[in-house]
């Protein structure tokens, strides 16, 4: 058992997990994991140099779309030590700072990816509602305090829940069921009173995630009634499909959040490898799946990458 602080009750280390009962294939296991690790760095850094580097990108939706791998790239980056560390050298040791530390980047850069969400959503619906009025109510200097906006909101929401957090005593096991630090999964280790922490964790996920969510679906009943409104049935058609990557992007996003909670409350009986990949799956596909998603559904990113990695000049 490692040393205690006894001021505090608090350990100066937790033990991460690997994938439960397959610890001597944890070699062979980290090679997918390594790959979509790739995939997801290399794939938002992509989209970022390509909307930074190419003057036509330099619009609303683009910025937009470029916070939205910025915040993947962020927490794809916030695990990446962790759980290769596990799977390759078996470093399963974490300290009580740099576990705070990492569930600062992990759940910030997942508020923060939240409320872009929300802003492509509105960007979506001010593009389809008034097209004439889009770049005048879309200012650079408007987008550029959204920007910093996302930000504060989605990094001040958690200080106090991590300062609640290091008031708490941690007297019993100190093995976390994850291959990086989770809120929930390191409240669950405290031996003392956690209900303002529970209440307050609560409050916080619904003040973020869930207010996004609600706006969002609110934005795309407007989007829906004003395409409605449009009499041309092609047009119709356009403006439908100018929100199919961000509806993808909703979707990966929230689907595998909502089976991450819905795991830590009601499967308690589940094996513990489906807590880990779940865990894992939740981080680690949407930095995966949204740069592929929107080079594939966006003409001007696919068209942008093609020029500027394939195309030679004459």
């Amino acid at each position: 058992m490692p040393p205690f602080n006894q001021s505090t009750a608090q350990p100066t280390v937790f033990f991460l997990t690997g994938i439960p009962g397959l610890e001597t294939s944890q070699a062979w296991i980290s090679i997918p994991f390594c790959c979509l690790y790739a995939i997801a760095i290399s794939g938002n850094s992509m989209i970022l140099f390509v909307i930074i580097t190419e003057s036509s990108l330099h619009e609303p939706m683009y910025y937009f779309l470029s916070m939205l791998s910025f915040t993947d790239l962020g927490l794809c980056l916030s695990t990446l030590v962790t759980v290769l560390g596990i799977f390759w050298f078996n470093v399963r040791e974490i300290s009580f700072d740099a576990c705070i530390g990492q569930m600062f980047f992990i759940h910030g850069f997942t508020f923060m990816e939240s409320s872009v969400l929300l802003v492509m959503a509105f960007d979506r619906f001010i593009a389809i509602w008034n097209p004439l009025r889009y770049a005048v109510i879309l200012t650079n200097s408007r987008i550029i305090a959204v920007g910093f906006a996302i930000v504060i909101r989605g990094t001040t929401a958690l200080v106090p829940l991590l300062l609640l957090l290091k008031r708490l005593s941690f007297c019993r096991s100190h093995v976390l069921h994850h291959s990086y630090c989770f809120h929930p999964d390191v409240m669950k280790l405290s031996c003392s009173d956690t209900r303002v922490n529970s209440a307050f964790g609560l409050a916080t996920v619904i003040s973020t995630a869930g207010l996004d969510s609600v706006l969002i679906l609110l934005s795309y009943v407007l989007i829906i009634h004003s395409v409605l409104c449009i009499a041309s049935k092609e047009e119709r058609k356009k403006a439908f499909g100018t929100c199919v990557s961000h509806l993808s992007a909703v979707a990966i996003f929230y689907i595998p959040m909502i089976s991450l909670s819905l795991v830590h409350r009601f499967g308690k009986h589940a094996p513990p490898f489906v807590h880990t990949l779940i865990a894992n799956v939740y981080l680690l596909i949407p930095p995966v799946m949204n740069p592929i998603i929107y080079s594939l559904k966006t003409k001007q990113i696919r068209k942008t990458m093609l020029k500027i990695f394939f195309i030679k000049p004459s």
